[in-house]
């Protein structure tokens, strides 16, 4: 019987045609010295390996954290975490972008579907308003993924990273718009539907940014807002995520174990543990001063947009 060579089939899962710049300090590579301790048997590519896996498991914590915390969708983390860790493995540069965001809304179908699930449960939903803007939020994902695959790399991160800093700023005037629910026309939720479709699938955010607004001005209690909004991810994570793999099958220099812009290796990553820190998030929310936590959160979106834009 044939025998595994285990370190072998490790070193095999890092994509052979990516040459991996190694920081170095004092001419060795940081990677070796900081797991030296835990593994000195194992090679840099396994060494390597292991921290991309450790980014991901971490984006996954951070990011389900903060989603249960402020109820916001773990794009506006989950993005540049993928980007600097597709930076760090050096894939091609008009790839990085496009990529982290494909992956980041089939991180959120996965995540989101657990939501949706909790709020059911607690009758937060109004299926009837979700039903109305479904479809047009599916037009929207799918025009929106089209529109990203046209723009350059630079354009696209300048884009996200402005999103970003007016997101903060909403964060830090912490606007309230809730009042009695108001009658509002199919039309206007076709409208509002079909850019926060657009609007994620380009970004690679869940579009609770801007339903939560919209369905609070309308007169929604909060409640019954996020509800509906995590509902509205799915059809946003969805058309996208199934919209990125469609644009991005074929494509030259796309790394092993990807489906179009989708990376594999960093959803599961991120998957395995994101869900649970969100449970977890959901719980710390009632106990610690959400006003100074969110200000603190908005600060640190804007530096990780400044640095997104200018670094």
């Amino acid at each position: 019987m044939a025998t595994i060579n285990s370190k072998k089939f490790i070193e095999n899962m890092i994509p052979t045609h990516l040459k991996i710049a190694p920081l170095l300090l004092n001419g060795r590579p940081i990677v070796n010295i900081s797991l030296n301790l835990i593994c000195p048997y194992l090679t840099y590519k396994v060494k390597l390996l292991s921290m991309v896996y450790l980014i991901y498991l971490l984006t996954g914590i951070i990011a389900g954290t903060l989603s249960g915390l402020f109820g916001i969708g773990g794009g506006l983390i989950i993005v540049p975490a993928l980007l600097y860790s597709f930076r760090s493995a050096q894939f091609p540069p008009e790839l990085s972008m496009i990529m982290a965001v494909g992956t980041s809304l089939m991180i959120i179908l996965v995540t989101v579907s657990s939501s949706v699930y909790g709020h059911h449960k607690l009758k937060n939903i109004d299926w009837k308003i979700s039903r109305k803007i479904f479809t047009a939020i599916l037009i929207g994902s799918f025009c929106g993924s089209f529109v990203s695959k046209q723009l350059a790399a630079k354009t696209l991160e300048v884009i996200f990273s402005i999103y970003v800093i007016l997101v903060s700023i909403k964060m830090l005037m912490e606007v309230k718009v809730e009042g009695s629910e108001k009658q509002t026309s199919s039309t206007m939720y076709n409208v509002v539907g079909f850019i926060i479709g657009f609007k994620s699938t380009i970004l690679g955010i869940g579009g609770g940014t801007i339903s939560i607004p919209f369905l609070t001005w309308r007169g929604f209690p909060m409640k019954k807002a996020v509800g509906v909004s995590a509902s509205l991810g799915l059809p946003i994570a969805l058309g996208g995520a199934i919209s990125y793999m469609i644009n991005g099958w074929g494509t030259p220099g796309l790394p092993k174990y990807s489906a179009g812009y989708v990376y594999l290796p960093a959803v599961l990553g991120v998957v395995i543990v994101s869900p649970i820190f969100a449970r977890i998030g959901a719980k710390l929310s009632s106990r610690l001063p959400q006003r100074q936590m969110k200000r603190g959160f908005a600060l640190f979106l804007v530096v990780i947009a400044v640095k997104m834009i200018f670094f």
